[in-house]
């Protein structure tokens, strides 16, 4: 079996070529720039832009991948370049899926990584996939947009649609929330500045996210639907802060930025994952966040 991961250069893509290769796979790859380091389980990658549906259809052709992930997006809410948010999560992944019916090599299955952003800020408390969306910002917006033009296509490909709420790990960039203050504590910082501490959020190690991705790639039921991707339970910042003291030892100061508070954020945002687990049957262990949390503190360098 082969799996051609997009994005495979990022903080998911790295984690899933792991564990597909552990699990047989062949992994193949495509970047928007050339790979730095190793990644463990990565056969080759192919440097290629995804505004290009031609580069695209002879990775394809050449690979011809039983199985696609599509990870590779502008995946920073804050990102400043708004044009280039919708050119990539939206019609650069149009451009995916034209290039694979292009190229004749139909996979067996076609994973489309959307977001839980998509849910906005209107709706709190658990969230199933029949919430109604309501996106927040143009991340989201570009993401909803993706998983409309992802239907075109369900005639004719075995698209699957993962919509992953907040997930974390070694690697993972300051830029998101709990790397920021893993990282502030392995530096013994004593001060790190915040905003809303009662919020509550539901956190994911990327260590299950990429096992629930495998998962649903060799799960024929899986084609046609859309699945978040979640613990199912909610922390909030300030359970996670006592986590950290506790593991790490080191007591420090936490200080409230008015600056980092959204005026409209929702007290509580958390997934079910009813419809996961039905669908995989609990084949995968959730990992706790204290475990994730002690990983990312004892293992950050990596």
């Amino acid at each position: 079996m082969k799996a051609l991961i997009t994005g495979i250069n990022g903080f998911t893509g790295r984690y899933l070529a792991t564990e597909l290769s552990q699990a047989g796979y062949k992994v193949y790859g495509v970047a928007h720039r050339p790979v730095e380091a190793i990644i463990d389980g990565m056969k080759s990658v192919y440097i290629c832009d995804l505004e290009n549906i031609n580069e695209l259809t002879h990775v394809i052709e050449e690979v011809q991948p039983d199985v696609i992930v599509h990870l590779a997006a502008i995946a920073f809410v804050a990102h400043g370049d708004i044009e280039t948010i919708y050119r990539t999560n939206l019609i650069g992944s149009r451009n995916l899926l034209e290039a694979i019916l292009c190229s004749g090599e139909t996979p067996t299955s076609v994973l489309l990584a959307s977001s839980a952003n998509i849910y906005g800020n209107s709706s709190e408390g658990m969230l199933d996939e029949i919430t109604s969306p309501a996106p927040a910002n143009d991340y989201a917006v570009s993401k909803l947009a993706m998983e409309y033009m992802a239907r075109l296509y369900m005639d004719r490909l075995p698209i699957i649609i993962v919509r992953p709420f907040n997930y974390t790990g070694v690697g993972q960039s300051e830029s998101f929330l709990l790397p920021k203050i893993v990282n502030h504590v392995r530096r013994r910082a004593p001060v790190v500045e915040l905003g809303n501490l009662d919020v509550a959020r539901d956190f994911s190690d990327v260590r299950n996210v990429v096992q629930f991705y495998r998962y649903l790639l060799s799960t024929p039921t899986a084609i046609g639907e859309t699945f978040n991707v979640c613990s199912g339970q909610a922390y909030t910042l300030r359970d996670v802060l006592q986590m950290i003291r506790e593991i790490s030892g080191h007591n420090f100061e936490v200080r409230v930025n008015p600056a980092f508070i959204r005026s409209n954020e929702v007290k509580i945002l958390l997934g079910s994952r009813a419809k996961l687990d039905a669908v995989l049957m609990e084949r995968a262990p959730q990992i706790p966040l204290r475990e994730t949390l002690r990983w990312m503190l004892e293992e950050g360098d990596r």
